[in-house]
C-alpha cells in the first residue's frame, strides 16, 4: 500500500522556521506521482491547500504563505518538502502531505494522504 510519511513538524516561535518532509513509500514501479503537496487544517476550519507541486515543477501556493513557504520535490526519492520561514501563529495547524497517484496500467488515479503532523507557532 502507498503511504505518505510526514516528518518535521513541531513547535516554533513566531518568525522561526520549520521544514516539513514527506516520503511516499510503497509506490513500486507501477505508480506515477503526479502532484504532491501540503494541506493544513486548523481546529474548526476546513482543510486548505498550502502548496502543491507537479512532477513537472509547476507550483501553487495559497496567498497566506506566499513569499514565506517554499515547496520542493525530489522525484527520484518520491519526497516533497515544505520549508516554512517567517512563521506566524496563524500557521498553526495539522499539516497533511498529499499526493495524486496515477496507476500506469490500467490507467487510473488515486489520492493519498499522510496522517498529518502538528505545527504549532507561538507568539
Amino acid at each position: 500500500q502507498v503511504q505518505l510519511v510526514e516528518s518535521g513538524g513541531g513547535l516554533a516561535q513566531a518568525g522561526g522556521s520549520l521544514r516539513l518532509s514527506c516520503a511516499a513509500t510503497g509506490t513500486g514501479s507501477i505508480l506515477e506521482i503526479n502532484t504532491m503537496g501540503w494541506y493544513r487544517q486548523a481546529p474548526g476550519k476546513q482543510r486548505e491547500l498550502v502548496a502543491a507541486i507537479t512532477s513537472g515543477g509547476t507550483i501553487d501556493y495559497t496567498d497566506s504563505v506566499k513569499d514565506r513557504f517554499t515547496i520542493s520535490r525530489d522525484n527520484a526519492k518520491n519526497t516533497v518538502h515544505l520549508q516554512m520561514n517567517s512563521l506566524k501563529p496563524g500557521d498553526t495547524a495539522v499539516y497533511f502531505c498529499y499526493a495524486k497517484l496515477r496507476l500506469l496500467w490500467p490507467a487510473n488515479e488515486f489520492d493519498a494522504w499522510g496522517q498529518g503532523t502538528q505545527v504549532t507557532v507561538s507568539s
